[in-house]
């Protein structure tokens, strides 16, 4: 009765207005018409792809030019000037605002007129071109000294490196890593004393510089978790155009891994995973694989990386071999085999919590089976001392209906804490019973068995399905990435982080409901995964994420550094 008084009230207002003649208001010319202008590839491997944007804060003037990068990708030296001459640009306009002729492919070598109209008819022509413009960026992206092996602590705020260590730093050779195009002076790989403040000059590739001063010590950190104020983008790009990966069509699972600074790219087909550069995305090699099966990887609080097969079970069940490394570079070790206990496939979905080499949990989220069952299992392994000590499997089918086949369909089981039993899970996946308007849960089971939803996350568009779990500066850190369903509808990738200190109250502390993604044509295998990654100095808290569908992966990092 409620809602029908409601309504009756709002018609009771509207109806006996709906006989005056409407009033007239008059728009003005007063804002600004013209936002921006961003200029797309038409041609090439980046075909559709955003190459430059101008955001304009005075339409008022006659002459837009679009700032044009001299490289792109920004770290590689593939030059900009080919492209230049048939560039699609689209124009961000106000309402009753017009460009005329209609904005198509422009030459942007070339002064592009047009007539800008706002909505009282005043007209002026414009002129919209581009220019190609050298990088000003000039900073430090990482510092390791060797000999000893020392892993710099760099604050771009204060233009400062830390070397946290009490070794003998009096002759030692460091390794730098600057901003794309950019030169450092003097030489780094000559030895010096690093004791003393050292200062480095860096100098960007328009001519920018910036100096940094390198000393050691030990950089102060806040008590707990991430200083949020350091919380910033490492990259975002399409996958296929930029690393040769399979489209959307392929049906791979994606898993991540994250050793040595750098992000550790695995298909679950058994291909060798790749590894690219966890500063700058720039492409790397293969990873050394050995005798291992690459279903999927992933890594632990202490720059250990695990490999492990995709195993059957049942009446076919098979072996679990559990690989580690510490290196791209270095042949995996056999670290654990067991027989899968459960009568479903693991081995998609894994995940550690801890060190391998003292205390961990690897948990094994067990997958349905296409057309014959679902599942609501997962296997874990109780690791102590470098060993693993017990097998143990968790069963929510008294909470949950289950969920299907890897890779889409399958869920993501991770622990709260080295005590799962007392501290619970948390875990997510695509629910196909969700109506349209329904959201989809983020679900904490507890050490006491009973199911509570932490979040309400997308709805039947989104797959969130990838979850990650880590100890990071005496906090404990869990996070949520979103895979689009349906890139070409709008639906962009999402990534969330919380405090799960408390697990059974998580505070969000960042998130992106709105991840640029490059696939927008058709929906395919909604496939992907997240990683968090502490670094091995204690001081930094990477997150990387994959989305096969919408084609995106990238990364954000953050520290615990008190300013």
């Amino acid at each position: 009765m409620k809602k029908i008084f409601l309504l009756t009230a709002v018609l009771s207002v509207l109806l006996p207005t709906s006989c005056q003649k409407p009033q007239f208001i008059e728009t003005t010319a007063d804002r600004q018409g013209l936002t921006s202008l961003t200029a797309i590839f038409t041609f090439g491997p980046y075909v559709d792809q955003e190459l430059a944007k101008l955001v304009i804060d005075d339409d008022s003037i006659d002459r837009f030019v679009i700032p044009i990068p001299y490289y792109y990708p920004s770290t590689s030296d593939n030059q900009t000037i080919g492209y230049m001459t048939s560039v699609r640009v689209q124009a961000e306009l106000q309402p009753n605002y017009k460009l005329s002729p209609a904005l198509t492919i422009l030459d942007l070598t070339e002064e592009n007129e047009f007539l800008y109209t706002d909505p009282h008819g005043n007209s002026r022509t414009i002129i919209i071109t581009g220019e190609r413009v050298k990088s000003s960026e000039c900073d430090i992206l990482s510092f390791t000294l060797s000999n000893p092996n020392v892993s710099g602590v760099v604050d771009k705020a204060e233009k400062t490196v830390v070397l946290p260590t009490k070794d003998d730093v009096s002759k030692a050779t460091a390794s730098i890593t600057v901003s794309a195009h950019a030169e450092v002076f003097p030489d780094p790989s000559k030895a010096r004393d690093y004791s003393k403040p050292v200062k480095y000059t860096v100098t960007a590739h328009d001519g920018t510089t910036a100096e940094y001063t390198v000393m050691t010590g030990d950089p102060e950190r806040i008590d707990m978790g991430i200083n949020v104020d350091s919380i910033e983008k490492l990259f975002n790009f399409d996958p296929v155009s930029r690393l040769g990966m399979p489209d959307y069509t392929a049906e791979v699972a994606v898993s991540l891994a994250s050793i040595e600074g750098r992000l550790v790219i695995c298909l679950g087909n058994g291909d060798t995973p790749v590894w690219i550069d966890g500063l700058t995305g720039d492409k790397g090699g293969s990873i050394k694989l050995g005798e291992a099966v690459a279903g999927s990887i992933t890594n632990d609080e202490s720059g250990n990386m695990l490999i492990t097969n995709v195993a059957q079970g049942g009446d076919n069940r098979e072996a679990v071999k559990l690989y580690r490394t510490a290196s791209v570079n270095a042949v995996p070790e056999l670290f654990y085999m067991f027989e899968n206990p459960v009568d479903v496939p693991i081995g998609h979905k894994m995940k550690v919590f801890g060190d391998i080499d003292k205390k961990a949990v690897i948990t094994y989220t067990a997958e349905g089976v296409t057309g014959v069952t679902t599942t609501a299992k997962a296997v874990y392994l109780i690791v102590e001392g470098g060993g693993v000590k017990d097998i143990k499997i968790l069963d929510l089918s008294g909470v949950t209906g289950g969920w299907g086949p890897a890779p889409v369909n399958t869920a993501t089981i991770v622990p709260a804490s080295l005590s799962p039993e007392q501290d619970g899970w948390f875990y997510d996946y695509y629910e196909g019973n969700v109506g349209a308007n329904d959201l989809y849960l983020l679900h904490y089971f507890n050490g006491n068995g009973k199911d509570e939803v932490i979040a309400e996350i997308g709805n039947w568009a989104n797959n969130p399905n990838c979850l990650d779990s880590k100890t990071f500066n005496n906090s404990r850190f869990m996070t949520l990435f979103v895979v689009s369903h349906f890139p070409q509808w709008g639906i962009a990738p999402m990534l969330y982080v919380y405090d799960i200190t408390d697990p059974a109250s998580p505070v969000l502390g960042f998130s992106n409901e709105g991840i640029s993604w490059y696939q927008k044509g058709a929906a395919g295998i909604a496939s992907g995964d997240v990683v968090l990654a502490p670094a091995k100095d204690g001081y930094k808290l990477y997150v990387y994420y994959y989305d096969h569908n919408a084609q995106a992966v990238g990364g954000y990092v953050g520290d615990c550094i008190k300013r």
